[in-house]
């Protein structure tokens, strides 16, 4: 059989599936379901209640519609807020305040001749020049509008939409700045201030189609602006899972994890983005570049299509990936241990990663991180009362722990159930031999799920005087104990110069590999009697940025560079390095069409 009777065999037994459109849970005007200026869905957030009770509202989440009292004792107690002083948030920004438009009118005759989908309507425009960092939605609460928007919001549908619209950029002088979801905290879709020519947003949202599923060889191919949850939901309704699960794939775009390197909780078992591309199709402004293969491995040469993952929009914009799946597991189970102190914790990980027996997904919470999840339960009937406190009797006096220092591994299994059954066993007894005590399926599920309402949870602070962020790195094992103490020592040391009394700083571990582990870091204050708390907090954070640096972490394991982590980038990459990036850049992006700043930001006139 040749190739072409083999391609025509695959359509044949994958035409049910070929070209599905996918309905997306998240409409074209996204702030009919989401927040304009803030995380998430508009019906689900945390508020706090005539009552002074700080509750959860709306049915999406477990802990949705309940009052949370442990919750609003340890907000008032750790960062000392005062639950009577709300920061009421705008409701809007004027059209006045907003940027006009740059867009030529020929540009806009031109995209209607074509039937590009478009609009130069300000709230379209201000909803895709931001994402989700502190600066981006404190501005858009309580500053001022960005000084820079996009000009026009352009929907492709599908891949020639995107070559076609790439074919104008030269004629028309344009910069194009790709968007997917919306989630980066890397200012990576905010446009460059000093940028003069008209700046178009991409929004690839229209192109979610599932183009083709593979069943003989677990493949599967889907339009690049597909969201993560319905990527998910259209491959589990026939049986089939991705596996790649980042805090943010509600909103995020498959899109956005490629060009990102993303990283996902069940990375253990699926892989990261890396490992789950096939093939990605990116548009560039010297033509496509893609694989156009579905081979396994290929000895070819260099894999310059390795160029597309991590790319941030700096070269192109990808429209089409091809991803390994796999059937759907036939049990879930979740699991948890309590370990008398951080260190002990790190060194059972250690020891699964080094014996390979790492379950889908296994993190560990620092004390910060457990007391604060164990704020975030509900209060429950008398049996669960007593059943708490016999627990935290037998922990305290029966197992000699301190509450002052346990820390928490949450675990979750996916597979055959008895291979399920087997490897909890086998985790189990490496707890134990670092004085783990297993604590139970309640405590895992809800340490999993909680991952899904801590993004939500700033909104809240930021109407109460508190500004926070999280950041991470990756990070080898015999570092991670010295570099994780060396940021809480730092980012304390700071806040004590700032006379910032009320503050916090946490980590966990999220994700493992053989030599090392991602630490992710959660660090607020309460800013009463400062000027300009997201300066403060910036400074902050770059000097605990400079001490992860120091210690041995990276730039990032997954939330990528953007603009916000450029200085590193630049500072810590080779020479020859930039210079092979520059020499892409120039050769795919002559123009400097692709102009967003991320990674490095490169002036016309050396391009």
């Amino acid at each position: 059989m040749d190739e072409k009777e083999s391609n025509e065999t695959l359509k044949i037994s994958s035409s049910p599936l070929v070209n599905t459109k996918v309905q997306s849970v998240i409409p074209k005007n996204r702030s009919e379901v989401l927040k304009w200026n803030g995380w998430g869905y508009r019906d689900s957030k945390f508020k706090v209640t005539d009552q002074g009770m700080i509750r959860f509202t709306g049915n999406r989440y477990s802990i949705g519609e309940t009052d949370l009292p442990f919750f609003t004792q340890w907000v008032q107690q750790v960062l000392n807020i005062d639950l009577t002083l709300r920061n009421v948030p705008r409701e809007k920004f004027s059209s006045i305040e907003i940027p006009p438009s740059r867009v030529s009118a020929n540009l806009l005759n031109v995209l209607k001749e074509i039937k590009i989908d478009h609009t130069t309507d300000s709230s379209a425009r201000l909803l895709r020049s931001h994402g989700q960092t502190l600066y981006d939605i404190y501005s858009l609460r309580y500053g001022k509008c960005f000084p820079r928007v996009c000009d026009l919001v352009v929907w492709p549908a599908n891949h020639n939409d995107v070559v076609s619209i790439i074919e104008l950029v030269n004629v028309h002088n344009i910069v194009l700045v790709p968007f997917g979801g919306g989630t980066n905290v890397s200012g990576a879709v905010s446009c460059p201030a000093n940028e003069n020519r008209c700046i178009v947003s991409v929004d690839t949202s229209q192109m979610n189609r599932l183009l083709w599923l593979d069943e003989s060889n677990l493949l599967v191919c889907f339009e690049a602006g597909v969201i993560g949850q319905d990527l998910e939901r259209e491959l589990n309704k026939r049986g089939y899972t991705c596996g790649h699960e980042p805090d943010s794939y509600e909103f995020s775009s498959l899109g956005g994890w490629v060009a990102t390197r993303a990283s996902g909780m069940k990375k253990n078992v699926y892989g990261n983005i890396e490992d789950l591309v096939i093939d990605a199709k990116m548009v560039t402004c010297r033509g496509v570049v893609e694989k156009n293969s579905k081979v396994p491995r290929m000895s070819s040469g260099p894999d310059f299509q390795q160029i597309v993952l991590g790319s941030e929009g700096t070269l192109g914009i990808i429209t089409e990936v091809t991803l390994k799946i796999r059937p759907l597991p036939d049990c879930r189970v979740y699991d948890s241990v309590v370990f008398p102190d951080f260190e002990s914790g790190v060194k059972c990980m250690r020891e699964v990663a080094k014996q390979r027996c790492q379950p889908v997904s296994i993190r560990l919470m620092d004390n910060t991180q457990f007391r604060f999840g164990q704020a975030l339960r509900p209060v429950e009937n008398t049996f669960g009362n007593l059943l708490d406190a016999f627990k935290k009797t037998y922990l305290t006096r029966v197992c000699g722990f301190r509450l002052e220092s346990i820390c928490v591994m949450t675990l979750l299994f996916e597979g055959k159930r008895s291979k399920v059954v087997s490897h909890r066993s086998c985790i189990a007894k490496i707890a134990v031999s670092f004085g783990g005590i297993t604590a139970g399926e309640r405590n895992g599920e809800r340490g999993y799920m909680l991952t899904f309402v801590i993004a939500y949870i700033r909104d809240l602070a930021l109407e109460y005087r508190v500004v926070a962020e999280s950041f991470e790195t990756s990070v080898s094992w015999d570092k991670t104990l010295s570099l994780c103490d060396n940021v809480k020592k730092t980012v304390a040391n700071e806040c004590n110069k700032l006379n910032i009394k009320y503050y916090l700083i946490s980590c966990r571990i999220t994700q493992t590999y053989d030599s090392g582990c991602c630490v992710y870091f959660y660090f607020g204050f309460n800013w009463t009697g400062l000027d300009d708390p997201v300066s403060t907090y910036h400074h902050i954070e770059t000097i605990a940025r400079d001490t992860i640096m120091a210690s041995g972490g990276s730039i990032s394991h997954h939330h990528g560079v953007g603009k916000l982590r450029a200085h590193w980038y630049e500072k810590h990459m080779s020479k020859t390095v930039l210079s092979l990036y520059s020499a892409s850049k120039k050769m795919l992006d002559p123009n400097n069409v692709f102009a967003n700043g991320n990674l490095i930001s490169f002036p016309l006139s050396k391009i």
